[in-house]
């Protein structure tokens, strides 16, 4: 009788997730970019500078780091210059040559789909052309910043989706862009940017309600970082995507350490949250927020094996939570993260509509998030 049951929860899940849900078309299976950047044989065999540069491949954002600051500028420059692809996605590489190396990267593809992310006003911190492409995109003063954010978003979306035309504060760009309006300092008539956080006292474990206080500067990176499923099908049912892309977002946020970064909040979105699931125990993330989460891959918060706050909402009206909250043969993301008994902290999201909704200005998920990303909530 138990076979059964799992047989009939998984095809029930198959069909769900195959057949589209809210009028989502079937997805085609995607091959994951992984490794280093391309030109990494190259720098390998650059030998101009009397020793070995640190391998992609095997070095540490900290020890990439230690060499860069060995360097005078006229050797930056020269390896910006002559391997683009490689020091813009090199974790640990001082943040203004990853923002030079990439827009000379844009360029150097003479592709119209990325022509628009080598504008002077972007600061572009990865750029990775394989594939479907990846990007990851800073908004506000990274470097100076005191609290930083993490966008980690979910299906259909890449190095040309990115940042294009759809719904207002939808999308890596748009979410960013919104989290990162909504934690501007109050304007003059003493409201909050984005939405306010409903007076009163907070309530343990939650964001319903608190004060708004003073708080540093937020910068916020959108990262489409990994390669995510197309539409819903079998690749947003199962983890290998997930799974290809956890190393890359673990490996991301301790470059952002490397270069003296506060420690990061992760907000992750639908299939996002997977991809956060499971590079939890391997990030230095102050909190962990997931979204319209069709799971973490994990029974409980505890699971996730992180020191990181763990937060989950989810809206009245998104199509997740018709997704069965399974895990069976490698199908199905498991445990609700916004059931009480996953144990995560709740976000309130009474007043968001649809999948894509979180970050609509005047809703009490952007407030809650503005409040989490300015280290407000205790």
């Amino acid at each position: 009788m138990r076979r059964f049951g799992r047989t009939l929860v998984t095809a029930t899940l198959a069909v769900t997730v195959v057949g589209g849900t809210a009028g989502w078309a079937s997805g085609e299976s995607q091959s994951a970019v992984t490794g280093p950047p391309p030109g990494t044989a190259a720098w390998r065999a650059d030998t101009a500078y009397g020793r070995a540069l640190p391998d992609p491949a095997t070095a540490t954002p900290h020890e990439v780091a230690r060499f860069f600051a060995g360097l005078d500028d006229a050797a930056r420059s020269a390896l910006v210059r002559n391997h683009p692809l490689v020091v813009g996605n090199l974790d640990g590489a001082p943040v203004p040559l990853r923002y030079e190396a990439n827009r000379l990267a844009v360029v150097a593809t003479g592709e119209a789909r990325y022509a628009s992310l080598a504008a002077p006003d972007r600061r572009i911190l990865a750029f990775d052309p394989r594939g479907r492409g990846q990007v990851a995109e800073v908004f506000g003063d990274l470097e100076h910043a005191a609290h930083v954010s993490v966008i980690v978003p979910g299906s259909d979306n890449d190095a040309t989706s990115h940042d294009a035309r759809r719904a207002p504060h939808t999308g890596p760009a748009g979410m960013a862009r919104a989290l990162r309006t909504a934690t501007e300092p109050p304007v003059a008539d003493g409201s909050v940017a984005g939405g306010s956080v409903a007076a009163g006292s907070m309530a343990a474990g939650s964001v319903a309600a608190g004060s708004v206080v003073a708080a540093g500067s937020v910068a916020v990176i959108a990262w489409t970082g990994y390669t995510t499923p197309v539409g819903v099908g079998l690749d947003a049912a199962d983890g290998r995507l997930a799974a290809a892309g956890a190393p890359r977002l673990a490996r991301f946020t301790a470059g952002l350490d490397a270069v003296g970064a506060p420690d990061p909040v992760l907000f992750c979105h639908s299939y996002g949250s997977v991809v956060c699931g499971l590079a939890a125990r391997h990030t230095d993330a102050a909190d962990i927020v997931a979204l319209g989460s069709p799971g973490m891959r994990a029974d409980t918060a505890d699971d996730l094996r992180t020191g990181a706050r763990v937060w989950a909402g989810r809206g009245p009206s998104d199509w997740i939570a018709d997704v069965p909250n399974v895990s069976f043969a490698g199908i199905g993301h498991g445990a609700d993260p916004t059931s009480a008994a996953f144990g995560a902290r709740r976000v309130p999201a009474a007043d968001v509509r649809g999948h894509a909704g979180y970050f609509t200005p005047g809703t009490q998920s952007l407030a809650a998030f503005a409040a989490i990303a300015k280290g407000e909530v205790r």
